[in-house]
């Protein structure tokens, strides 16, 4: 029963991660099409983004009281509807609007599910759900770049990724009563007192850990979102071919995320954290200096293979780090400053983009990088200080 829950949890990690590749990669012909400058992208990210930290902040009380089977399923329903919408749109406010409804239903999903699995399985589980995430997001492109190159156009990539988080909802709501025994068995096993946000900040660590988050995120939110855009305007590589290419980024994090699970048996958090780290660096620097669309591929390949790890690693490391008597609460803060960063730096970067140049996107991505090294190392200084002795996981 546990093998087959787990399960539906990748199922629902798919669907997570279906939906956020499209917008990066439809916006170099989808911002023509409805009369929209090409820096609003990073507007429609942070209204998707304040919609799902208002649900990861609500993700504990909403768990209480659906259960996790439920909120999943209504989370990727709402999410289903945004995306049909999204096709239906014919103007930049009518898109605007139904980034709501988009955030709300991805926020709750994420949050929740990042908490469970983080509790009670290994982290070679946390790696591979993500990985079921990266088959998403890698995928969401290749499916909006083939419908570009037909009569549908970037609605038509919406259309398709709508139905299939539709047959996700199906799916996921036929397991509901394999979720309400898993939750019936938590309840009965331990009632606690949910831990108050000033104990959780107060504790060692926390807040270098939640700005890590942030600069994880904002990274990985402006290079997902600009991508094409940089190779378009920054390299003269056409909008369908760069749509193509800005795929690689996701389909370097969902293999990365497939080998970090096989890792986890030989290398602990930190040393997957300090080799997805250095593998960044490389990646970066390839896209700095490199000029063809064959080098610029590669670029985002080796982004996207040090990325994978990041993430899961700093997710499975919270109840290690905090204990898993807050990581639940704990998982719900992290994820809300995870998109707080997700929400403010695409705006950012888009005013780069656009009044400056789009070249400086890895330029800009490095500094990140090097911020939340530097934010992951003081924290577990910190926490090792606290308690004595190094953290594993």
């Amino acid at each position: 029963m546990t093998t087959a829950l787990l399960g539906i949890i990748y199922l629902a990690f798919v669907s997570l991660g279906l939906p956020d590749g499209l917008l990066g990669a439809a916006w170099p012909t989808m911002h023509v099409s409805i009369g929209a400058n090409v820096s609003l992208a990073g507007v429609i990210s942070m209204i998707i983004c304040l919609g799902t930290i208002v649900s990861s902040l609500l993700t504990v009380q909403l768990v209480r009281r659906l259960g996790t089977g439920k909120l999943t399923a209504l989370s990727v329903a709402l999410t289903a509807v945004a995306l049909f919408g999204f096709s239906a749109s014919a103007e930049f406010w009518q898109i605007a609007l139904w980034a709501i409804p988009y955030g709300l239903g991805a926020g709750a999903v994420d949050a929740s599910l990042n908490a469970y699995v983080a509790t009670h399985y290994a982290a070679r589980h946390m790696n591979w759900l993500h990985c079921c995430w990266g088959l998403g997001a890698a995928g969401g492109p290749m499916i909006m770049s083939w419908q570009m190159g037909s009569s549908a156009g970037w609605p038509g990539g919406y259309r398709i990724v709508g139905a299939l988080q539709v047959a996700l909802v199906v799916a996921i709501t036929l397991s509901i009563p394999l979720w309400r025994d898993q939750n019936d068995a938590a309840d009965q096993d331990g009632k606690h007192t949910v831990p108050t946000r000033r104990k959780l900040l107060a504790l060692p660590g926390v807040k270098l850990a939640m700005a890590g988050f942030l600069c994880y995120c904002a990274l990985e939110s402006a290079c997902g979102l600009w991508a094409s855009t940089f190779l378009v305007l920054g390299h003269g590589v056409s909008a369908q071919a760069a749509a193509l290419l800005a795929s690689l980024f996701y389909a370097g994090i969902t293999v990365g995320r497939f080998l970090s699970g096989v890792l986890t048996l030989r290398l602990d958090g930190k040393q997957l954290l300090r080799l997805g780290e250095t593998i960044m660096g490389i990646g970066l620097v390839v896209l700095m200096v490199s000029p063809g669309e064959a080098s610029l591929g590669l670029g985002l390949v080796l982004l996207g293979l040090g990325c994978a790890p990041i993430y899961p690693q700093m997710i499975q490391l919270t109840p290690v780090r905090f204990g898993s008597q807050n990581a639940q609460s704990l998982m719900g803060l992290q994820m809300a400053c995870a998109y707080v960063g997700s929400m403010a730096f695409p705006p950012l970067m888009g005013i780069i983009v656009e009044k400056v140049s789009p070249i400086l996107l890895p330029v800009v991505a490095a500094g990140l990088l090097a911020l939340m090294t530097v934010c992951l190392t003081c924290c577990d200084r910190r926490v090792e200080a606290a308690n004595g002795g190094a953290v594993h996981q």
